[in-house]
This record gives structure tokens, sequence and C-alpha cells, in this order.
């Protein structure tokens, strides 16, 4: 098996044991999953954001969500926030179109969010055979995209609610359509939302000449 084949068998395993791990963890956050001795969480993978970027999306994902917490508790919504360059997507439901509104208006004002997405339901809570659902969802369409040779899976962040995939990420149309039709045709999925920047070819082919190769140490 050539070198390319064994790396690419090799995170598609990671990310199909991640997804079946995570279904035990699915209502509470989880600490890194180890895998052979190695945690899961720190497979570095190529992403076309800055590392700077990188830390403020993780800044305004824990502001948002302090802020969410400290003016609706935990009785009135149920959401997730995922910031991808500034760009915040948030999931879940609300207890009415009013806490809905609220919601967007909250995190409109986090330090640095430049958008904000809000595809909260209103409706009740999912049960967990629908969450465990969403994570296996998840965790197909991730081994997709890693299988998928004219893709960068680690361009793409994925998010499952309800059936309803949301794709987010900086990449190209072409990359955005065919990750989209591989979505589409993944079980379970319901509905593809597409919350992503699209950049041109010529873009990525900068963002690519700026990516350094390994050491050769760590190919070993």
């Amino acid at each position: 098996m050539s070198p390319q084949k064994m790396n690419t068998s090799s995170r598609r395993i990671a990310v199909t044991a991640l997804a079946v791990a995570a279904l035990g963890a699915t209502l509470s956050a989880c600490a890194p999953l180890m895998l052979g001795g190695a945690a899961v969480g720190a497979i570095v993978a190529v992403d076309r954001r800055t590392s700077g970027a990188q830390l403020e999306d993780q800044g305004i994902e824990l502001r948002s969500s302090n802020r969410l917490k400290d003016a609706l508790g935990d009785s009135k919504a149920r959401y997730s926030i995922n910031s991808y360059n500034r760009r915040v997507l948030i999931t879940g439901e609300a207890a009415s179109d009013a806490v809905k509104t609220q919601i967007t208006q909250l995190v409109t004002g986090v330090e640095n969010v430049r958008e904000v997405v809000n595809e909260l339901e209103v409706t009740s809570s999912p049960s967990f055979k629908e969450r465990a659902t969403d994570t296996l969802i998840t965790g197909r369409l991730k081994a997709s995209l890693v299988d998928a040779k004219d893709l960068s899976a680690s361009a793409f962040k994925v998010v499952t609610e309800r059936g309803t995939v949301y794709l987010m990420g900086r990449v190209t149309q072409r990359e955005a359509d065919r990750a989209t039709d591989i979505a589409r045709n993944t079980q379970g999925v319901g509905r593809v939302v597409r919350v992503l920047e699209i950049i041109s070819e010529q873009e990525l082919a900068n963002l690519n000449a700026h990516v350094q190769p390994p050491p050769e140490s760590s190919k070993k």
C-alpha cells in the first residue's frame, strides 16, 4: 500500500472511530479520545484559517456561549455555537421566536463576530436517539470527505442537527459543490445548508503554496 493510501486510510479510521466514540458523550463535553495511546484530538490537519483566526474562533465560541448562558440560563434554549473565520452558526432549539431573536442579538454583540447565521428551530429538544443519529451522520460524512480524492476534508467543518447538515469552511465553488453532493448522498441526511466562504482557485493555490511539508522525522 502506498504512503498516500495508508495516510488516507488512517485518517478515515480515526474519523469513524471518533464518531462512534462520540455517541457515549453526546450529552456532555468530552475529553480527547485515546487511540493507541494518542489523542485523536491531537491529529493535525491543514486548516485554511490562520492560527490567529482559529484562536479567535475558539474565543468567539466561548464568549458567545457564556453570554447566552448568563442571559438565558439553561431552560429557554439548547444551542450549539460554531465559529469559522468569525462567521457564527447557531443550531439547536429555542423556546420561542422571541428567544431566537434575542440569541441572534446577543451573539451579534460578541466581540469580533462579523456575521451570525441563526438556524435555531422553535421546537422541543431532540431525543437522545436523534442526537446520536446526528453524530453518526457527521461521522459518515467526514469519512466520505476523507475518501474523496479531489477534496481536502480538513477544509470543511461539519455540523448536524436533526438530519440537517451544515457545511462551514473557506473553499472554492468546485469544492463547495462537490462536498454538497457528497453530503446529499450521505445516509440519514435530510437537508444540506452551506455556510461557506467561497474563495477563488487562485486564492486556494496561494494558500497551498504557503503550506509547509512536515519534517522528514515526522514521516517515519
